[in-house]
């Protein structure tokens, strides 16, 4: 089970819409997001882009940093969440990147993962560093970036509300 309802209903109250980039899951998250009723009030779409052209071209990521390293960075995740609401229009973004498997990417091992999940000029990324099946690895991949959703909530609603002077 995801926490993909909760998203949902978090994002429904605060009157906020999700976009997706997703490299490692191939929209996953978007599903897992959409399977939940009432998904059409907060989620913008998302992107599948597995290319590393499409990454750059498409949601902005940027294109030294692929050649340098790779899809398999922190920055990389960050980067697809920003992309994300930015083509579509989102509040929040999330992305994901890693290797699934079963053997190496980029040099990194199967089970490498960064996810991210962007609000409002904040940025929080994840690494995972998991094993398991390819489905194994992919499925908590999604449940690791809703909670960074989730938590970004969270963090939002604790924010006391600031007088307005005058």
């Amino acid at each position: 089970m995801t926490p993909a309802p909760d998203v949902v209903a978090g994002l429904r109250a605060a009157r906020l819409t999700v976009a997706t980039a997703e490299s490692l899951t191939g929209g996953l998250v978007a599903a897992a997001l959409v399977d939940v009723p009432g998904a059409s009030d907060v989620v913008r779409g998302g992107v599948v882009a597995y290319a590393t052209d499409v990454k750059a071209g498409l949601l902005g990521v940027d294109a030294g940093l692929l050649a340098e390293g790779g899809a398999v960075q922190a920055e990389v995740a960050a980067q697809l969440a920003e992309g994300a609401t930015r083509l579509l229009g989102a509040d929040v973004g999330v992305g994901t990147t890693g290797v699934a498997g079963p053997g190496p990417a980029d040099g990194h091992p199967a089970g490498t993962v960064f996810v991210a999940a962007c609000l409002a000029g904040e940025t929080r990324v994840r690494r995972l560093t998991l094993a398991g099946t390819r489905a194994l690895l992919r499925g908590a991949s999604v449940g690791a970036a809703l909670a960074l959703v989730l938590g970004l909530l969270a963090d939002r609603e604790q924010i006391p509300p600031v007088p307005l002077l005058g």
